[in-house]
């Protein structure tokens, strides 16, 4: 059993995707945040920030760096997520924004839109570590730490109460929370593996396929499907993408959408962003940002005939939050009947009322 404080990098404790909140007893429930993980590491000289693909955080989040530093004991490990919120709730984009590799840029934005950090676990202690501990025993220490945690610093709620929990799933949505996690009373902490539950809502929306980008470097399969919806003044958005299919689909898709691919740039709605071969690939959908990864996401145009019903959690702006899963193709549905309109409104709620909805345990 480790009994050193944790350093970095570590691996942080994930979760897979559950259809409702479990019913059997054992388990604590948070809202799920949605930001940016991170653990953060209060040494005796410097507080260090790990995102969850183990790359430092620190000169993306100066003012955080400074605040977690300033407010937490040395010799403890965090799990959290970053977030930054504003008057209508957490703001995704304001937060992606902060990955600018101008040292300037990030300087103005940290004071323009500074960041908070939410904790829900803790991996060391007083310079031990609690790893091994079970969670309801390592949250009990996370609650004694950070008792008087002031903002940007906030401690997650929580309850063993399922009715409060599905509350949560309904309510909180509208502050821009992502849905509910599981976690078992009696777990240990468990780098790198998906030993939490995250519930989150499914909706499900009818798309026009207006594209789709090949599957890795091959010609005879497709990658993903490019959605669209039409918004009030009759113009196709570009609301995401939906990739979730076996090799002989992708294969069976290559085929089947070739007779969509012929003349469907000449008066395809998104013909302005043209392919990689054409226009400024820069305002393509999906196109290279600080976030891509370097990845091709160059893509075919189709002529807007089709329509494709998909699985969806939420909205982030205009789109899809996350990639959509398919579920069928709808060969009823006029694409002209793709819209906004038919997506579920969230009803606003405050986030402050978030930090004040748990109880200690």
């Amino acid at each position: 059993m480790p009994t050193g404080l944790p350093s970095p990098p570590i691996e942080p404790m994930l979760a897979k995707i559950a259809d409702a909140i479990p019913q059997e007893p054992g388990f604590l429930f948070e809202p799920k945040w949605d930001g940016f993980r991170a653990l953060v590491f209060r040494g005796a000289e410097q507080t260090y920030l790990q995102s969850r693909d183990l790359r430092p955080l620190n000169r993306y989040f100066p003012e955080l760096e400074k605040a977690l530093h300033e407010a937490l004991p040395r010799g403890c490990v965090l799990d959290g997520e970053i977030v930054i919120a504003n008057a209508q709730g957490l703001d995704f984009d304001a937060l992606q924004m902060r990955l600018h590799p101008a040292a300037s840029r990030v300087a103005r934005l940290s004071k323009e839109t500074p960041a908070s950090f939410v904790a829900f676990d803790l991996l060391g202690a007083g310079g031990k570590s609690t790893m091994e501990l079970p969670q309801a025993e390592r949250r009990a220490r996370l609650e004694r730490l950070l008792g008087k945690a002031q903002p940007p610093l906030h401690l997650t709620p929580v309850t063993r109460d399922r009715a409060q929990a599905e509350e949560w799933l309904q309510n909180f949505e509208g502050a821009g929370l992502d849905g509910v996690v599981a976690k078992l009373e009696s777990a240990t902490y468990q780098p790198g593996k998906r030993a939490m539950l995250k519930i989150k809502h499914v909706r499900s929306a009818d798309c026009v396929v207006a594209g789709f980008r090949w599957y890795k470097e091959r010609d005879d399969a497709v990658g993903s499907l490019l959605l669209g919806l039409y918004d009030e003044a009759g113009m196709l958005q570009h609301v995401g993408v939906t990739s979730s299919f076996t090799m002989a689909m992708r294969e069976e898709l290559a085929k089947e959408l070739e007779p969509l691919r012929k003349n469907a740039l000449a008066d395809h709605p998104w013909r302005d962003w043209g392919g990689a071969q054409v226009g400024d690939a820069q305002r393509m959908p999906g196109a290279q940002s600080r976030w891509s990864g370097g990845k091709d996401l160059s893509w075919e145009p189709l002529r807007p005939e089709r329509v494709c019903e998909v699985k969806y959690d939420h909205l982030q702006g205009d789109r899809f939050r996350h990639a959509a899963v398919f579920l069928r193709w709808r060969p009823d549905k006029p694409p002209q009947d793709c819209r906004y309109d038919q997506l579920e409104v969230t009803t606003p709620f405050e986030l402050a009322k978030v930090f004040g909805a748990g109880r200690a345990l």
